[in-house]
């Protein structure tokens, strides 16, 4: 920043004010992994089976399949692409915590992150907006809305406001509120002309675009004068915080109900996304002025997580641009785990028309699953095709049975290939099954060529100590396989996550102990920070503790996984601490023993009669812990 650092203390106020899970749960759904801990859909990488994990009593995230980790302002920094003190800007602002700066103070307006003066001047313009929606100038607007159904509540609820007819309204108004030239064109909130900037919307009925966090990024604009020469819809144009591709409008008012039905309703604008909520289905979002793709449904994968009863329903036009939309939502499909169904309301009415014309209800049992979205496709590219001459069943087929065999489930895709023979009228069935069985084939065949990519598992393999670890500055891969390493592990993780457990036993043992030299730097990093009898009181400020004395993020990596993963034991408690204890003394004993009994030969009988018996004492000595350990356990220790 320009004009200093955030004061540490309240660092670490934000980082304890402002839950882990709560922040992560506006981007993806979490559910229970058992210990207190919650998992879900790595925001970070694809993955089909969640391998990312939160833990709110210690403040952080770790993934077991990407090995992305670290505490609420990591997350925030990684998945919103902001700076260190943006994020505590951001989150202090959540958390109504007033910062104080370092070395030359707090100027606002010059020391604001870009993207958090971006938010702030969008959140403006959205008040602004709404404003101006119940002013003289802005009854064509009240008017459009109430012909299609919304009351002043329902544009209330929505954040619905009107853009004045005059050039530069907003520009001067947020001018007015410190905002530059520079950050009202950056925003797109304004546009350049030949002296001034101008507003970029003006006359228009404005819908404000919030991302999953709920931040307005961008607004959709609404034509409604005939003297208006723009296009009937003006959205945001692409800047640092607002990219088209991977927004979905109403997401902020759907992301709860997606993700505890399991369902998300997708319609294809502003109206018919309010015309649903209203109608009770408070799951609709829609795309905003861009056709629903790849970045779109992992948004909508990380909020239903591809459980087996996931439904996502599409609702479009019933004109030909209508079913085009949806051929082009079809060539996504199978990147959903989730079933995709299609609905075309009687008449070629949208939402909001329906809504209109026959009430909530109507709109409600449009919305309800019937028409996979696969039969459509293929009904549509059936359609096409003369299907009374052998020539046009043939063509047809050759068109379909590729569509059929990118079907990922074979029981499904044996299914649709029986109902593909039935729309072409082939009475041969087995014919058209066996033609899209070979078509996968061949299709996995191609997919299979050349070297594989390089992959983790999703989380620990069974019976081992969890996923591999970073290697510490020296030292071979660890093999998960190996007791040793496992025991070591598990140690470890007790010490970070229950140190209570392990104290003050735990920070006796040298880092020597440890075979594993990612695992003895751990110890070594645990011993900087204080040991771990520092973490008895407060965990979450210990844990902060020895992550910062990581040496690098490597370590920090490593040291946020083990401080995440779940332990093995079903209870974990002083018993189970302490065999973990004595497992590890005991073979670093039994190493020491070995190594001295090597001395011991080496000697022979010609050694200085004073070094032999200060070496056999040293046996004996190490013998008798050895033995004492194994009798009496944890409390030999």
């Amino acid at each position: 920043m320009a004009g200093g650092r955030i004061n540490d203390d309240d660092v670490k106020a934000v980082r304890d004010a402002v839950p882990i899970d709560a922040v992560v749960s506006e981007y993806l759904q979490l559910r229970s992994a058992g210990g207190g801990n919650l998992k879900g859909l790595c925001p970070f990488h694809d993955e089909k089976s969640p391998s990312f994990q939160v833990s709110p009593s210690k403040g952080l995230f770790h993934c077991f399949g990407c090995q992305e980790g670290g505490d609420t302002i990591a997350f925030v920094m990684k998945i919103d692409h902001l700076s260190f003190s943006e994020t505590v800007e951001r989150l202090a602002a959540k958390a109504g915590i007033t910062l104080r700066y370092e070395e030359g103070g707090y100027h606002p307006g010059h020391q604001r992150g870009e993207r958090i003066r971006l938010i702030e001047a969008h959140k403006a313009a959205a008040e602004f907006y709404a404003a101006q929606l119940d002013g003289p100038e802005a009854e064509i607007g009240r008017k459009f809305l109430a012909e299609r159904g919304f009351d002043e509540a329902a544009a209330r609820h929505f954040g619905v406001g009107y853009s004045p007819a005059g050039w530069d309204h907003l520009t001067r108004h947020l001018r007015g509120k410190g905002f530059s030239d520079k950050e009202l064109l950056v925003s797109g909130l304004a546009q350049e002309s030949r002296r001034n900037p101008i507003d970029r919307f003006r006359g228009r009925l404005m819908w404000p675009i919030r991302d999953v966090g709920g931040d307005v990024v961008g607004f959709g604009a609404r034509k409604l004068r005939d003297d208006d020469n723009g296009p009937k819809y003006l959205n945001t144009p692409e800047t640092p915080i607002y990219k088209k591709s991977q927004v979905l409008y109403g997401i902020d008012l759907a992301k709860k109900d997606i993700a505890k039905s399991s369902r998300a309703v997708v319609v294809e604008g502003y109206t018919d996304v309010m015309a649903c909520h209203l109608a009770g289905v408070t799951t609709a979002i829609a795309t905003c002025g861009t056709a629903f793709g790849g970045d779109h449904i992992k948004i909508l994968r990380r909020l239903l997580m591809d459980n087996g009863s996931a439904r996502v329903i599409f609702t479009f036009d019933g004109d030909a641009a209508g079913q085009k939309a949806a051929l082009r939502a079809f060539e996504d499909d199978q990147k959903f785990a989730a079933e995709t169904y299609i609905a075309i309301a009687p008449d070629g009415m949208d939402p909001c028309d329906l809504r209109l014309a026959r009430g909530d209800d109507a709109v409600a049992d449009l919305v309800e699953p019937r028409t996979p979205l696969f039969e459509f496709a293929l009904r549509q590219i059936v359609g096409r095709y003369d299907l009374e001459t052998p020539a046009g069943r043939a063509a047809a087929l050759d068109e379909a049975a590729p569509v059929v065999a990118r079907i990922k489930n074979v029981a499904s895709q044996h299914e649709v290939a029986v109902q593909l023979a039935g729309m072409l009228g082939i009475l041969d069935t087995q014919f058209v099954v066996k033609r899209v069985a070979q078509l996968a084939r061949w299709a996995r065949d191609r997919g299979g060529r050349g070297p594989a990519p390089a992959s983790r598992p999703a989380g620990p393999p069974p019976g081992a100590g969890g996923p591999t670890a970073p290697a510490g500055p020296s030292g071979p891969a660890l093999n998960l396989r190996n007791p040793v390493h496992r025991t070591e592990r598990e140690l470890l993780k007790l010490a970070l996550q229950h140190p209570a457990l392990v104290s003050p036993a735990f920070d006796a043992y040298g880092a020597d102990e440890f075979t594993a030299p990612p695992y003895a730097l751990i110890r070594q990093i645990i011993q900087d920070a204080g040991g771990a009898e520092q973490g008895t009181d407060n965990t979450a400020d210990y844990l902060a503790r020895v992550r910062e004395a990581a040496p690098d993020d490597r370590a920090r990596a490593l040291v946020t996984e083990l401080a995440v993963e779940p332990l093995h034991g079903r209870t974990v408690d002083e018993t189970y601490a302490g065999n973990h204890l004595v497992a590890v003394r005991l073979r670093a004993v039994d190493r020491r023993i070995r190594d001295v009994t090597g001395t011991l030969t080496r000697l022979g009988s010609h050694a200085d009669p004073e070094h032999l018996a200060a070496v056999q004492n040293e046996l004996w000595v190490l013998q008798q812990y050895a033995q004492s350990l194994r009798n009496r356990g944890a409390d030999a220790l």
